[in-house]
């Protein structure tokens, strides 16, 4: 069975750094000729199942068998659209069984790291295998040109090593 790949860039503000780092990995995956699904939180305007957020859960969530998780920090913890995907989805189709990479982003220095733990327990509870390389990304607004771009090469080998690692997880 070949994997496959979603990338979830959550949060649903506009123009954030989640996404450029979200995209970043996109394209490191199409580099290693893997094409994943790429889910923007941005605009996101679910609260309740609607028959849009079903048709997502069917064609990208439940076949999905990898997530790679881009969060930012928000008050010590991830977006509540992020944890509002998971409430309003069909948990044992969608979560149990597949696997999660996280990356948390902040413009602080901690990169995310409580929200990073917050997110291992509630993907934890919904039974899904968190592989342990979580990377925080710290001063995001610094690393990245204008652009979008990541420029910092420690950053950029930290992200390279760590996908490497969930390719084979």
């Amino acid at each position: 069975m070949s994997e496959i790949y979603t990338i979830v860039s959550g949060t649903n503000r506009p123009g954030s750094n989640t996404e450029k780092v979200a995209r970043h990995y996109q394209q490191i995956l199409k580099s290693k000729n893997i094409t994943p699904h790429f889910i923007s939180l941005e605009g996101w305007k679910y609260i309740d199942k609607t028959p849009e957020f079903t048709q997502l859960e069917k064609e990208i969530l439940i076949p999905t068998t990898k997530f790679i998780f881009i969060s930012p920090e928000y008050n010590g913890s991830i977006p509540g659209v992020l944890k509002l995907m998971f409430d309003i989805s069909d948990y044992k189709k969608v979560w149990w069984g597949k696997k999660a990479l996280l990356t948390g982003v902040a413009v602080g220095r901690g990169g995310n790291l409580r929200g990073l733990e917050h997110l291992t327990s509630i993907l934890h509870y919904l039974r899904v295998v968190v592989h342990p390389n979580k990377l925080p990304i710290s001063l995001v607004d610094k690393m990245m040109h204008g652009s979008g771009d990541i420029h910092d090469t420690g950053t950029l080998r930290a992200i390279e090593m760590q996908i490497s690692e969930f390719l084979q997880f």
